[in-house]
């Protein structure tokens, strides 16, 4: 099967909160890119028919809490699959600046901003 990440993903092994209204769950951060995450499936998930969550974790060493507005894409027995719709732009600085010291070519970093702002422009139209 091909690869169809468009987008560079730092494997990232942090404690995360994922949330969908009232409902919370504690689990972990498997890697993260500018376009989503992949956390490990918490032992009492129950997904709804609603595919729209919160994802936050905290940057290691540091109080810099990243928050993602996601969408569940994909399940397995051990992984979840999210696309990101929204970050804010505090959340979208810091994980871009762990992105590029991850990546160490910032002309790629730079061409995956350009196609996520492409993307979520295209996803927004109807």
């Amino acid at each position: 099967m091909p690869e169809r990440r468009h987008f560079t993903r730092i494997f990232y092994l942090t404690a995360a909160r994922l949330s969908q209204g009232a409902r919370q769950w504690r689990t972990q951060l498997v890697d993260v890119s500018l376009q989503g995450a992949l956390l490990l499936r918490p032992e009492d998930w129950s997904p709804s028919d609603d595919k729209e969550y919160e994802i936050c974790f905290v940057l290691g060493g540091s109080d810099i809490e990243i928050k993602m507005q996601v969408e569940l894409t994909h399940e397995a027995s051990k992984k979840l699959g999210f696309y990101c719709h929204h970050i804010d732009i505090d959340s979208a600085s810091h994980l871009k600046r762990m992105i590029q010291l991850n990546v160490g070519e910032e002309q790629l970093l730079y061409r995956e901003l350009e196609q996520l702002l492409q993307e979520h422009q295209d996803h927004a139209q109807p």
